[in-house]
Parts: structure tokens; sequence; C-alpha cells
């Protein structure tokens, strides 16, 4: 059975109350490709106004979630707040939060754990640096992130990996078209031997990193990239064009 395409617009710590409302009615009103899943992600602040306008079909996700249940964690939102409030995905192990907030593998491991036990959708983000890269690291860091999870968590069909190289998230900077399908090419031939072979083959692998309306078609024709993890693009109408580059 093919993989189902998935975009997800993560607006990071942007956007107003009118400018948010601005991108959702122009997603309510665009013609979206039937047979890719939209999510957007804007600042926890916006997720209930996002999902009240926001037309049937298409899903919101926070841009995190923390591991233990409701209780005296300031600042954090719990699984259970998500479900209550209608949100049924969450980013994990965003770059920007592994680097400036120093979330280790073990902690997005077990974030994904709790919101997949909670019954959220997880966007799995993971990535090398620019200096593991040229180290040849690439992956070795990434199948390190993966294996953080899998030795948590047995059912990935609520995972969505996006794989991110650090040093394409706002640079401008893309990774080639060859270098994106090598490293989602080797996530899946890891889930194969780690996880499973059915894992390896329903499991979605999407590309972020300076994605836009000028790169997507060519990374969407990928035999391995199952969609996009959008950032500046998608505060921008460009955002349909992203989650059509399929058509």
């Amino acid at each position: 059975m093919p993989r189902q395409f998935f975009v997800g617009g993560n607006f990071k710590m942007n956007g107003s109350v009118k400018t948010i409302k601005e991108i959702i009615d122009n997603l309510n009103t665009a013609k979206i490709d039937p047979k890719t899943e939209v999510v957007i992600a804007p600042p926890s602040l916006y997720l209930l106004l996002a999902r009240d306008h926001l037309r049937e079909g298409l899903e919101v996700a926070a841009q995190n979630v923390y591991d233990k249940p409701n209780g005296a964690f300031t600042g954090e939102i719990s699984v259970d707040q998500l479900k209550d409030s209608n949100i049924t995905w969450t980013l994990i192990g965003h770059s920007e939060r592994r680097v400036i907030l120093q979330e280790d593998d073990s902690f997005v491991a077990s974030k994904t754990q709790a919101a997949l036990d909670g019954g959220l959708g997880v966007i799995l983000c993971i990535g090398e640096s620019l200096e593991q890269r040229e180290a040849n690291k690439t992956i070795d860091v990434v199948t390190s992130q993966l294996k953080a999870v899998s030795d948590r968590v047995r059912d990935w069909s609520k995972i969505v990996i996006a794989y991110e190289p650090i040093w394409a998230i706002g640079t401008g900077k893309v990774a080639t078209t060859e270098q994106a399908q090598e490293v989602h090419a080797a996530i899946r031939k890891w889930l194969a031997s780690t996880v499973s072979q059915e894992t390896s083959d329903s499991t979605r692998v999407i590309y972020g990193g300076s994605v836009s309306e000028k790169n997507c078609k060519d990374l969407a024709k990928q035999q391995d990239i199952d969609g996009f993890l959008v950032g500046g693009a998608s505060l921008k109408p460009a955002f349909v064009d992203i989650i059509n580059s399929r058509l």
C-alpha cells in the first residue's frame, strides 16, 4: 500500500491572531491535493484558534509536548491537554529544541513514547549538524537518534519521521535531491533491520530544511521522500504549492 504524502507546516515562534487567521483562510479556500495529509503547527498560544478555524480534514499539531501527566510542570503542555483541545499531532525533537534547549535523545524518546501512549501522532525530527555531515557521520547520527526511540517504542504506525539536516534549516541551503534521498533510503534500511520490514515499508519519512515552492517538486519525486516539514514557507501562500507538489 503506498504511503500517503504528508506535509507539515511548522510556524515556529511566528504569527499573530491576524496572520494565523489569514494563513488558515488561505488553506481553507485553496484547492489542496486530496491525497496529501496536511498538518500545521502554530505556537501553543494559537493552537485552539487554529483548530477552531481550520476546516475539517486538515489537522493541527503542537510544536512540543511534555512526557509527564498533568501536574506541577510550569510552562509545559501535557498529552491529555492536547487531546482535550482536539490537537491530534505533535512535533518532537526539533533541532532547535535539541540544540538551544539541550533536549537529548533520551528525553526526545520519552516524549515520543508519552505522546504515542496518549494517542497522538508524532512528527519525530532528526538530523545532523554541518560538522557531523562533513565528518561523514550523518547516518550514524540519525540512526542513533532513531534508536533511542526504538528502544522505547514498538508501534511506529503513528510516527512520521522528519529528516531535517540542521545546516539546511532556515539557511537557504538545501540538501540536493540525491543527498536527501540517500539519507531517507538509509533511514528506511535501518527501520527494516532494526524494527521490521513492515515498519520500513509503511513509515513516512519526510524532508525538512529550506523547502520551498522552487525545490519541492524535484524532492517529491524521490522514491523515499514522503512529504515535507516546512518552516518559513508555511507562513506564505506558497505553502499551498508545496502541499500540491505531487500534482
